[in-house]
């Protein structure tokens, strides 16, 4: 059984779109957790609309980006669990070439095609821009090389990676995973682009926003400690 993990905010542009990519690779038994930070738009209704039982609409109770997908994942009781931002698109065999890479790792991401509001091509790719898909955790903690909407995972790294730590500023959810299965489980990194990732003034980012050498300092170190204190859980 598969779990999209979408955390969503006032998406009502983009959402159905994103929805629609993602419904017609899932199977009948597979399902969609959407864990909604009170958005104060139509996005509830949009997905209401959509009238599929696969998906299913929880509601954050902890505002905030990293918390919301924390949300999601709690609830998701499938075997594969795949991260979704609301505004993105997935390429046609993402679900099926990351699903069979699941059989054999814990955790595997994909690289994403960099598009417009209107998924035209900006004429790179997430990898490009970040300077190349790099498994390893030193690679990643020095510099994430990885974004969560292009994430998937076995259900048996929740074991280490919940609950978050609970400063989300210094470890945001998708370094905070990726750091979790590097050290920890069996990774691998598809170097196709498998989504579009639509890039539209309006986005919320979880990488690290300032630009001081003591913030990227204590950034790292918390996330480092972090991840070495989950070794018994």
């Amino acid at each position: 059984m598969i779990s999209v993990c979408m955390a969503t905010y006032n998406g009502e542009k983009y959402i159905k779109d994103q929805l629609l990519s993602i419904l017609k690779q899932i199977g009948s038994n597979d399902e969609i957790i959407i864990s909604d930070d009170l958005s104060k738009d139509k996005t509830i209704e949009i997905i209401e609309d959509l009238n599929d039982s696969r998906i299913k609409i929880f509601f954050n109770d902890k505002k905030g980006y990293t918390n919301n997908f924390q949300n999601a994942i709690k609830q998701a009781s499938g075997d594969y669990i795949f991260l979704s931002d609301q505004d993105d698109i997935w390429v046609d065999n993402k679900l099926k070439i990351m699903s069979n890479l699941l059989m054999k790792y814990d955790f595997v991401v994909s690289d994403a095609k960099m598009v417009n509001a209107n998924l035209e091509s900006l004429g790179t790719t997430y990898f490009e821009l970040r300077g190349g898909g790099e498994n390893g955790f030193m690679n990643n903690l020095k510099k994430l090389k990885y974004i969560g909407c292009c994430m998937a995972f076995r259900k048996i790294i929740l074991k280490k990676v919940l609950p978050f730590p609970s400063n989300s500023k210094l470890c945001p959810h998708d370094f905070w995973i990726a750091m979790i299965s590097e050290f920890y489980f069996k990774t691998y990194v598809v170097n196709n682009p498998l989504l579009l990732y639509r890039r539209h003034g309006e986005n919320v980012s979880t990488h690290i926003s300032s630009t001081s050498l003591f913030f990227k300092i204590q950034f790292r170190v918390y996330s480092f400690f972090k991840v070495i204190l989950r070794f018994n859980s």
